[in-house]
């Protein structure tokens, strides 16, 4: 894999512009609204290089990127996948196609493109994504070579390596805002507000202070301060979600690993609504590619071809969710409840099966709600309002889990809120564990104290060991982390050398 930025110039030939422009013309005509979209035809091993490097064409330099196109070098090599196209949220969109994608493939696929294009444009959680991401990349990469020729390729590669373990503890449900001042500097500017006296006084002349700043408002003044204070010696003051940039802020960090950090994290908020909004944006593009094929673009000649290979996108496997099936037949069930009026408080409290199978009042609203849900929702509550108890019956819906008696995977439940349960879990903040920054100096001794925010899963012991381990690389000193195992509450440390586990006393 080549460890300089790429640049693709292959363009697309005159036959696919020309399709490009219908297809195009297809996706507008229903609707979809997208950035200008640029398509380029790269070979399998260029595609595969831009696969590893997260669909773009260049990226700041690091092994685990190599070790992402050997991965897929090796599944294409072994049949067992194969990318047939990368399309990147940016401002225009870039899209890759594989040059040995038949003629029909190339259609469907620039279908399943603007469709995706259309949600990165309108969907609300990508409303903050950097739409010059593609530039973006490019200068972080060139920042992290100008720290390795200055700092050495091992060390800084080593220290991302660290930030990389971390980078999913961000809040994905708040914007990425920018590092706050640093607490010197901001003291600096409290201490200059209040001035040097004992408590802020008003301004009056001498004769006057008895009248003007009386002993009682003196006392309020001096009870607010002293309440003040307690609350400054939390530190900090309210659970930090974003502990990268709580690292970024209080760390003793050097300028150099500041700074990759501050692009790691970057980076994860770039990425994080494609976790959000998997399914749904799967979806969406699917549900596009299937209308677009079947009512516009296909001939006679090229239904059969697209059937087959259409009918591998939403293939379902019994060991894993495909969000491709789950999402378009979702926002199909929707279209077809709000187009027969299938809401509302007279549906709900219909109670007879077969009236409620023949509901139809004509209400035609089906294509608006899937617009509007395209633009406001995204996994988590995509599931929790439209997945229903008709929908999961439907497409038999069931979870499973591991047997460790037995050793296998079965089925554990087809119960539907067992169902719905399981997978709103496994979607909820894109299945990592939710862990805040409480204390900063636990015990007074300038420790890091974070906290699980426990919903019935235990974390991974090993991931955990880890991530206290780097942890404590950026921090410099004891880190720990609040939980649960199996019901019973611990705090588990890490000071360097040894991990340790103990029962948590204020639980």
């Amino acid at each position: 894999m080549r460890s300089h930025s790429m640049r693709w110039t292959g363009g697309l030939p005159r036959y696919l512009r020309e399709i490009q422009d219908v297809i195009e013309g297809y996706a507008r005509g229903y609707g979809l609204d997208f950035f200008p979209t640029f398509f380029e035809i790269v070979n399998y091993d260029e595609m595969n290089e831009i696969a590893a490097y997260g669909g773009f064409p260049t990226r700041y330099p690091h092994w685990r990127f190599g070790m992402e196109y050997d991965r897929l070098a090796k599944t294409r090599t072994y049949g067992l996948a194969t990318i047939y196209e990368l399309v990147i949220n940016n401002d225009p969109c870039t899209a890759y196609l594989l040059e040995g994608n038949s003629f029909v493939d190339q259609k469907l696929v620039m279908a399943h493109v603007f469709a995706h294009c259309d949600f990165f444009k309108n969907n609300l959680w990508f409303a903050h994504t950097n739409r010059r991401m593609i530039d973006e990349m490019a200068n972080h990469g060139s920042r992290v070579r100008g720290y390795m020729d200055r700092y050495g390729v091992d060390k800084v590669e080593n220290f991302i390596d660290v930030c990389l373990s971390l980078d999913n503890l961000i809040d994905v449900h708040s914007p990425p805002l920018p590092r706050a001042p640093f607490r010197e500097e901001a003291r600096k500017d409290e201490e200059e507000e209040l001035g040097s006296g004992d408590v802020p006084r008003l301004r009056a002349k001498s004769y006057m202070e008895h009248y003007i700043n009386p002993p009682e408002f003196l006392d309020r003044q001096r009870e607010r301060m002293a309440e003040e204070n307690r609350q400054a010696s939390r530190f900090p003051a309210e659970p930090e979600r974003d502990v990268l940039r709580f690292l970024m802020e209080h760390a003793p960090l050097k300028a150099w690993e500041r700074g990759v950090m501050e692009i790691i994290r970057e980076e994860a908020y770039y990425f994080a609504p494609q976790g959000q909004t998997k399914i749904m944006n799967e979806g969406w593009a699917t549900y596009w590619h299937s209308r677009i094929m079947t009512q516009k673009a296909l001939s006679a000649s090229e239904i059969v071809d697209y059937a087959d290979h259409a009918s591998m996108v939403t293939a379902v496997s019994g060991m894993r969710l495909n969000p491709y099936k789950l999402g378009v037949e979702l926002y199909r069930h929707i279209e077809e409840r709000w187009n027969k009026g299938r809401f509302g408080k007279a549906y709900d409290e219909c109670d007879g099966m077969a009236e409620r199978a023949a509901w139809d009042t004509g209400a035609g609203l089906g294509r608006e709600k899937i617009f509007h849900v395209r633009r406001t929702h995204n996994d988590v509550t995509f599931m929790d309002e439209f997945l229903t108890y008709d929908f999961a019956l439907e497409q038999k819906m069931f979870s499973f889990g591991y047997n460790r008696r037995r050793q296998r995977y079965e089925i554990e439940s087809r119960e539907f809120e067992e169902v719905k349960k399981k997978l709103l879990g496994q979607l909820t903040n894109m299945g990592h564990p939710v862990i805040r920054v409480v204390d900063a100096n636990n015990r007074n001794r300038g420790e890091l104290l974070l906290e699980h925010e426990h919903h019935g899963v235990d974390l991974d012991a090993g991931y955990a060991r880890q991530v206290l381990t780097n942890l404590h690389k950026v921090w410099s000193r004891p880190v720990a982390v609040a939980t649960a195992v199996e019901g019973k509450p611990v705090i588990q440390s890490f000071d360097g050398t040894d991990f340790s586990e103990e029962e948590r006393k204020d639980a």
